[in-house]
């Protein structure tokens, strides 16, 4: 029997999962955290903290600013040295908390054992409190704050929670090892989540290259009632949300505003879920990820649990140093992660891997013109037609571009990898598609 996997478009970039047999590993923590204020889809936080104070492990720095925003708490104990700015990945500066470490003395409220904590009698009301007050948002990148994801609209009845367990970056192995690592946890977030969202029913949609994974969940599920793991077809992107909703169920997400909840659906990503588990029942607050330190040239590469705040540069020591062949290190996979130019940058909810490219994989080579093979459209899996939205927002054609569907883009970059005229596909729709939402966000706002 074939494996599912979704329908339109799709490319098969080269696994490269180097680190899928390296053990989750602490890294070290730093001698001062830099904490930034935006960590989420949504306003940035709020300082609740001013320069002298005092803090420990998981005490609450910054607050959300409206609905759409999150808490950030710090990851480490000492003292506030100041609220500054740093410059990001991107080259924009935004606003930080910088806290100079003095040991590692946790709130008293969190619960550090190891001990698994199966039954949960929290109500629903009190769990969402308890997510909301740990910070936690998307641990699969959008990074949109999981309180908000777990209520969905009233007319929207939920039938199906999907745990995405995919991981179809090349080179990204951070959810591989927390399966395999911490299965019973994982378990236990998913009741947590079943619960809070009245579903009897939960898919955990796996790649087939997961095999380990596959097999010690499959084992692990079969006493508990209406979990089931599903094994998918290999093919990218299919962690995108649309895509897994429609591998696993055969439902389809209208464009935007729909949402998967538009179809019944709600998905989570199982470091989300991991997260849900330790906030729920260890008080824990999301102050450390799992991040895949990794690169073919790297003579350590490992998969680190690090705390929120830890400079980047720090985690590359740990893994034995940056590749004198390095041309670009790039936060994230080498599909969807964004290249990163300052490695003094701290690590955040938003990183989930550390990808160090030679020159040869990384290299810009001089685009041809356009020779209209189709591939690009053959490739999108939200069925647009890249070439066409390339060159209207080349030529910023706004109008147009948002009539084309720019905003149902996912700049998974599936467009650009299979383009044989070498064109910056992703480079122009991910600018059109930037400059279209601003322009309609306006439009709303007045």
């Amino acid at each position: 029997m074939s494996l599912r996997t979704f329908s339109t478009g799709g490319v098969h970039p080269k696994a490269s999962k180097l680190t899928e047999s390296k053990a989750i590993e602490p890294a070290r923590i730093p001698a001062q955290a830099v904490f930034p204020l935006s960590q989420h889809i949504g306003a940035p936080a709020v300082p609740c903290v001013s320069k002298g104070d005092k803090v420990l492990v998981g005490t609450p720095i910054a607050r959300p600013d409206g609905f759409m925003s999150a808490y950030i708490h710090s990851s480490v104990s000492g003292t506030v040295a100041k609220i500054d700015s740093i410059v990001d990945a991107s080259g924009r500066r935004q606003p930080a908390i910088f806290i100079d470490v003095e040991g590692d003395e946790w709130e008293p409220s969190i619960d550090r054992s190891d001990n698994l904590v199966i039954n949960v009698t929290m109500s629903k009301e009190d769990i969402l409190k308890r997510i909301g007050d740990a910070g936690i948002v998307g641990m699969g990148g959008a990074c949109f704050p999981t309180h908000v994801k777990l209520c969905p609209p009233p007319a929207c009845r939920i039938d199906t929670l999907i745990i995405n367990a995919v991981e179809c970056e090349p080179y990204l192995t951070a959810d591989h090892r927390l399966m395999l690592e911490y299965p019973d946890r994982i378990i236990v977030g998913i009741r947590i989540l079943m619960k809070t969202l009245g579903v009897d029913r939960t898919v955990i949609g796996i790649e087939e290259n997961k095999a380990d994974a596959i097999g010690l969940l499959q084992r692990k599920v079969q006493m508990v009632s209406g979990i089931e793991v599903m094994p998918l077809a290999m093919k990218y992107p299919q962690g995108g949300e649309k895509q897994l909703i429609e591998a696993v169920t055969g439902r389809r997400v209208p464009p935007p505003p729909a949402l998967p909840a538009n179809v019944g659906c709600v998905v989570q990503n199982v470091g989300t879920v991991y997260a849900i588990y330790e906030a729920v029942t260890k008080n824990k607050p999301l102050i450390e990820r799992v991040v895949t330190v990794t690169g073919d040239s790297v003579s350590n590469p490992c998969n680190l649990k690090v705390r929120m705040g830890t400079p980047v540069g720090q985690l590359i020591e740990q893994a034995g140093g940056m590749p004198q062949d390095t041309a670009k290190l790039i936060s994230g996979g080498p599909m969807m992660g964004r290249a990163m130019n300052n490695i003094d940058m701290p690590a955040n909810k938003r990183v989930s891997g550390l990808l160090f490219l030679p020159e040869d994989e990384c290299r810009r080579v001089e685009p041809e013109n356009c020779i209209r093979c189709g591939k690009c459209v053959a490739a999108c899996p939200m069925g647009l037609e890249p070439y066409l939205l390339s060159r209207q927002a080349e030529l910023k054609m706004w109008d147009r571009l948002e009539t084309e569907g720019v905003v149902s883009c996912i700049e998974c970059g599936s467009c650009q990898f299979t383009c044989p005229s070498n064109r910056p596909l992703l480079d122009y729709v991910r600018m059109g598609k930037s400059t279209v939402t601003g322009i309609i966000k306006n439009r709303n706002a007045k």
